[in-house]
């Protein structure tokens, strides 16, 4: 391993630890990332909170990389394992358990920021600051992804002309 890659690790290890927990608890009390970041105690850097919370969508199911298929979800846990001389480690337990019954909606934000910026920018117009850095702060790939179609992406789809 490369010192740099150890920097980075160490770094990333350290925000989240520092930050981490904040920024999750507030990505569920809806708010975007420039919020986030405004209410943190300490400086962050807006790309750290963005992929952040990126991956904390990805945990929890709000946002899918893939469609979800037949109402189930994979949902990752973690065990604590005691060993014969009292060594205690994590175990990593992932299943697949029935969807809480969310309905999802397939966005290509990603794609349409990266290949046709101007003309999403003049999409995003009709939208809330709020809503409008909901979608530009988040590191969308630019494959489709599945969003839980809630309150907030109900409103961005209508602002949008999507249905």
């Amino acid at each position: 391993m490369s010192e740099k890659t150890f920097d980075t690790a160490l770094a990333n290890f350290i925000n989240d630890f520092a930050s981490g927990d904040a920024v999750r608890h507030l990505a569920d009390q809806g708010l975007s990332v420039t919020e986030i970041v405004g209410q943190l105690p300490f400086p962050t850097k807006k790309e750290l909170v963005a992929e952040m919370v990126w991956k904390h969508y990805l945990k929890i199911g709000r946002i899918r990389l893939s469609p979800p298929e037949k109402g189930m979800i994979r949902k990752v846990s973690y065990v604590r394992d005691e060993g014969a001389y009292g060594r205690t480690s994590l175990r990593q337990v992932v299943e697949e358990v029935p969807a809480p019954g969310e309905e999802y909606v397939k966005c290509s934000f990603g794609r349409e920021l990266y290949q046709h910026r101007e003309a999403f920018m003049k999409r995003l117009t009709g939208l809330t600051d709020k809503d409008r850095d909901y979608i530009l702060s988040l590191p969308w790939p630019l494959e489709d992804v599945w969003h839980v179609l809630d309150e907030r992406m109900k409103r961005i789809r209508q602002q949008m002309g999507l249905h």
